[in-house]
């Protein structure tokens, strides 16, 4: 966001639709391969006695990630072509020396993830992987960062920043487990029992409840705590538990920008320095087109299953 939001004001994008498209942008990639939402669903379910290959879970998800992204860039081409910005042909020289220009930053992931393949560092210590990379980038390969005291004004802004990010989410901790103490969700799936009968009116519930769920708790808890329990419903009503993993993370992922407690607008409240409601009515429109993509895959199984069959990888289990 802070690279970018001045990039897109300098294109002449306007401030508010630039906010809402990098704040709904955020979490487009929990749906793409080594996402680890992806992974701790598959983890979570497995443990539950449902055995989900993290390869299956990651190959579905592709396409209805595709989906999403697709959703959000019509949105910004519609803006583009709206506010009649300038609009550059395509040179493939400019497009290779920009490459060249960025090598540093696109070898960051590849970094990160050879340290993964390569036992070299966890899970968890990826981020200061990658955190020490681009420190040694910024200061001695750009000299962005021109003395110390440029990297502990820095550090300053980011303590302040995680700080901020620490406190939203004890907050949805504790929340979590006040829930998890008086079992709401337990409630809420004896009521959905007694009182849904059809798959596709199940379904539309499901969107609802996770979608709140993705409002008030962190993805990681509400994946701990609530997909073991809608496992046996989904059974009930043959849904496939890879397609439920995507459905459950699309789901989350949308849950990010629902006001008014989604963390991507407080967060971009924090990063931008704007009021959450602004950044709430900057984000709507986004909200809007991604709930029905969010739709579309629920409703559309083969966005999630089709490579898987067409491959032979994964037949599904209904």
């Amino acid at each position: 966001g802070g690279l970018l939001l001045p990039a897109m004001l300098k294109e002449g994008y306007r401030e508010r639709f630039s906010i809402g498209l990098l704040t709904a942008s955020g979490s487009l990639g929990l749906l793409f391969p080594l996402s680890v939402p992806l992974i701790l669903f598959a983890i979570v379910v497995s443990a539950a006695g449902t055995p989900v290959e993290m390869g299956n879970m990651f190959i579905g998800g592709v396409l209805p990630g595709v989906l999403m992204l697709v959703l959000v860039g019509l949105l910004g081409s519609r803006e583009a072509l709206r506010q009649r910005l300038q609009r550059l042909p395509f040179r493939l020289n400019e497009m290779l020396a920009a490459t060249w220009e960025a090598k540093w930053e696109l070898l960051l992931p590849v970094v990160v993830l050879g340290a993964l393949i390569g036992n070299l560092a966890k899970t968890a210590e990826l981020a200061p992987v990658a955190a020490l990379y681009a420190l040694i980038v910024q200061r001695f390969i750009h000299r962005d960062l021109k003395s110390n005291a440029d990297v502990v004004r820095v550090m300053d802004d980011c303590v302040s920043l995680v700080g901020g990010v620490l406190l939203i989410l004890c907050v949805a901790i504790g929340l979590t487990r006040y829930f998890v103490l008086i079992e709401v969700p337990e409630q809420l799936i004896a009521w959905t029992s007694a009182h849904v009968a059809d798959r596709w009116v199940f379904l539309l519930c499901l969107n609802v409840f996770l979608l709140l769920v993705g409002t008030v708790m962190d993805i990681f808890s509400a994946i701990v705590v609530v997909a073991p329990l809608l496992l046996p419903l989904a059974a009930h009503f043959k849904i496939d538990p890879v397609h439920l993993g995507v459905i459950f993370v699309a789901n989350l992922e949308l849950g990010y920008l629902h006001p008014p407690l989604g963390l991507n607008l407080l967060l971009a409240s924090v990063r931008f320095k704007k009021p959450v409601l602004e950044v709430m009515w900057a984000t709507l429109p986004f909200l809007a087109i991604l709930a029905g993509g969010v739709l579309l895959i629920t409703y559309w199984d083969w966005l999630t299953l089709g490579i898987l069959r067409m491959t032979g990888m994964y037949a599904g289990l209904y």
